[in-house]
């Protein structure tokens, strides 16, 4: 598996997780698990275009938590509203301080 779809899935993964782990706020996130849910499509296609069920199974399950992770962080209304007051409390108590 050296084909465009594995770079793909090797590379967003990485750049995804970077962007969960720098904790640059929720939108940040979602957008984190957005990409994970294309790269979990690539892992897909290149599984099935090599053969590999293991790699299809697993990112066929990541798909499914990576999309629920982008539901909760861009999509849902009442998260979407959580999120704003939840960065407004912390940019006053980060002013506080």
């Amino acid at each position: 598996m050296n084909g465009p779809f594995a770079w793909f899935g090797a590379i967003g993964a990485i750049i995804a997780a970077g962007m969960i782990a720098a904790d640059l706020g929720r939108r940040w996130t979602g957008w984190g698990f957005a990409l994970f849910v294309a790269v979990s499509v690539a892992w897909i296609a290149s599984g099935l275009l090599h053969d590999t069920m293991p790699i299809v199974v697993q990112n066929a399950l990541l798909l499914a938590i990576n999309a629920w992770g982008v539901w909760q962080y861009l999509l849902s209304p009442t998260k979407k509203r959580q999120i704003e007051k939840q960065e407004e409390l912390a940019e006053q108590a980060k002013n506080e301080v």
